[in-house]
């Protein structure tokens, strides 16, 4: 369903121009996360916010709350996405996936200290495959704290634009598994966790996170536009539930996170996490009610 960059495959296709020449230009933004910011993530993941208060930084991975647009909304796509501070095109490309994810944390983010946010458009990139037209999309967003030149965090993302599914719900995109992530599988690790995202859960991380995506907040955009069963669960928030399950279990800090996301999961359902230490890393995933894995995190510690 939802392929990196890589496994999506296709012909790259030229386009009447090049597509670099007309990217935006980089955007920089001032942001700031507060006390009260803090202890709003706190509250969703149901964490006691004292202790983070007192050591004074953002958690490794509670940094989407500095990642948030501020598109307007007469400018939003059609499926709502504000672009996390960067213009999205369109391309005729009317879905949106998120493919995956490199974040690489240089040091830890202190907490009611301004930020200096550049986000970048890297690059578009046409493609074509069995299923259709395609693009890869890739932006960089960098954290630099106060008038430091290094930043203390990046982030590499990967997006898919998509041509419009077939209507009505129970699509072919609500049902088919990639190959990696046969239904059914038995699910072998060394540390588990399970836990049931909840329509209120995709909420307030849609809010904090200022995404307007509608297949996580429009049921009915999400079945009979998208094709999908149900609300879509953020891939961002599968991502910081993996990163608090290494925290709050296992007691692992990253240095480096490395996501893709391969199927959808969505709300009211069965999610399973699990981790397994390998070769000095950490292997995480998250598997669907089925269960077939959904998404993969590699992860390296200092």
């Amino acid at each position: 369903m939802i392929e990196s960059a890589h496994a999506a495959g296709g012909t790259d296709q030229p386009a009447a121009m090049p597509l670099e020449a007309t990217l935006p230009e980089p955007v920089t933004r001032e942001e700031l996360c507060t006390r009260a910011t803090l202890r709003r993530v706190a509250a969703m993941l149901d964490l006691d916010p004292a202790p983070l208060e007192a050591a004074g930084q953002l958690p490794r991975g509670w940094h989407f709350v500095l990642m948030g647009a501020d598109t307007p909304r007469s400018a939003l796509r059609s499926d709502g996405f504000p672009g996390l501070g960067v213009p999205m095109p369109a391309l005729g490309l009317p879905r949106l996936m998120l493919g995956g994810r490199q974040v690489v944390f240089h040091a830890d983010i202190p907490v009611g200290v301004p930020v200096e946010r550049r986000s970048v458009l890297r690059s578009v990139r046409p493609k074509t495959t069995a299923a259709g037209p395609m693009a890869v999309v890739t932006l960089d967003h960098a954290l630099h704290v106060g008038p430091a030149e290094a930043p203390a965090l990046v982030e590499t993302q990967t997006f898919l634009l998509l041509p419009a599914t077939p209507a009505g719900p129970a699509s072919a995109v609500a049902t088919a598994a990639p190959a990696s992530a046969a239904a059914g599988a038995v699910i072998d690790a060394a540390h588990r966790k399970t836990l049931v995202p909840d329509e209120t859960l995709l909420f307030q991380y849609s809010a904090l996170g200022f995404n307007s995506h509608r297949i996580h907040l429009d049921r009915q955009h999400a079945q009979q536009v998208e094709g999908f069963a149900d609300l879509v669960v953020n891939g961002g928030l599968s991502t910081l539930l993996l990163t608090e399950f290494l925290r709050c279990e296992l007691g692992v800090r990253p240095s480096r996170i490395t996501v893709r996301h391969v199927a959808p999961l969505l709300c009211n359902r069965v999610m399973t996490l699990t981790a397994d230490a390998a070769d000095g890393r950490w292997l995480l995933k998250a598997w669907d009610d089925q269960p077939r894995v959904a998404v993969e995190m590699e992860v390296d510690v200092r």
